[in-house]
């Protein structure tokens, strides 16, 4: 049995009929685990002790009974075999606290994802080391450099750099009288520089979300946009239809595979769309439910192989994170 502790967002945010996280906990209860749940203001960090103000939590896949939960108590993430870092961005400087806090674990605590290299691989800028495999892609709030951009490449896409779930994600057409109003707005609303990016036609037919565990792609959801919008996330009226991979995704994860690996980057969605890749999600990627709920593969039983293969492989090194490749 092992001791699993789940950092994750408050429970009462949570669509367990479709969150990936619950997808989880069912299948470590399923091997006999042992769940803890707390959310990351409930860290303390003290000396070199991490606790969290956690709680048992037993998960049940019944829509009318979803959980219950003991007493609160100061848990010593130190002895917990595992933590799954599973909480939603934004990615703020709370997030990137919560990964420094988290980082101290290792090599006695196996994290999923790797908190240091969540906090270095942010989505929409790690996704910029494969820059070759995705659609012309411009991050800056310098308002020139897009006009630039918005010349040459026609209708574009603007996003938060650091937005998530679909929000705030615009479409601007090569004459728009709304880029003015829309620079205005993103530049008050957010300090960090913002994601442009030229516009796919073929987004009408999906955004693929492909789920890669330890760097090999193993399911892949397509998620098509409503007739009004061009955000084909879940959360925003997508509706998800069964996929398989052409060439062209294989192609896309074996060049991302090693490197995901490499990082400790257990569970990542990828997301590509006419054969462009967008993003890397590796803060709380989703699907896992959504996925086996249309007729694809339940991937949490390889997600666990994997997260008790790399235990393992800690545990047999002598706390060596190097040997757990």
């Amino acid at each position: 049995m092992l001791e699993i502790a789940v950092q994750m967002d408050p429970l009462e945010r949570i669509n367990f009929a479709g969150d990936s996280t619950f997808g989880l906990m069912l299948e470590a209860k399923r091997r006999g685990h042992r769940l803890w749940f707390y959310t990351p203001d409930q860290l303390s960090l003290e000396g070199d002790r991490l606790t969290a103000r956690a709680r048992r939590i037993d998960v049940f896949d019944d829509p009318s009974r979803y959980y219950t939960l003991g007493e609160a108590t100061d848990l010593e993430l130190g002895a917990m075999d595992v933590v799954l870092l599973r909480q939603d961005p934004p990615f703020d400087l709370a997030y990137i606290t919560s990964t420094h806090f988290l980082e101290r674990l290792a090599p006695r605590t196996l994290v999923v994802n790797d908190p240091a290299h969540v906090r270095n691989a942010p989505e929409k800028i790690f996704v910029m080391e494969f820059a070759d495999l995705m659609p012309p892609t411009l991050i800056t709030r310098d308002r020139a450099a897009m006009e630039r951009f918005r010349a040459k490449h026609g209708e574009i896409v603007m996003k938060p750099l650091y937005g998530h779930g679909g929000a705030a994600v615009f479409k601007v057409a090569p004459r728009d009288p709304n880029f003015g109003s829309l620079f205005d707005m993103f530049a008050t609303t957010f300090r960090e520089p913002w994601v442009v990016q030229r516009f796919l036609p073929e987004i009408v037919k999906g955004d693929k979300r492909i789920l890669l565990i330890d760097g090999e792609a193993l399911g892949a959801i397509n998620r098509i946009p409503a007739d009004d919008d061009i955000r084909s996330n879940l959360v925003r009226g997508g509706a998800p239809a069964a996929s398989e991979l052409n060439a062209r995704e294989r192609d896309i994860c074996a060049r991302l595979g090693p490197e995901l690996k490499r990082r400790g980057l257990v569970f990542v969605g990828i997301d590509v769309i006419d054969g462009w890749l967008t993003e890397i999600n590796v803060t709380s990627p989703t699907g896992l439910r959504a996925l086996k709920r249309i007729g694809g593969p339940d991937l949490a039983p390889p997600l666990f192989d994997a997260i008790e293969a790399r235990l393992g492989a800690l545990r047999a090194s002598g706390g060596s994170p190097e040997l757990t490749l």
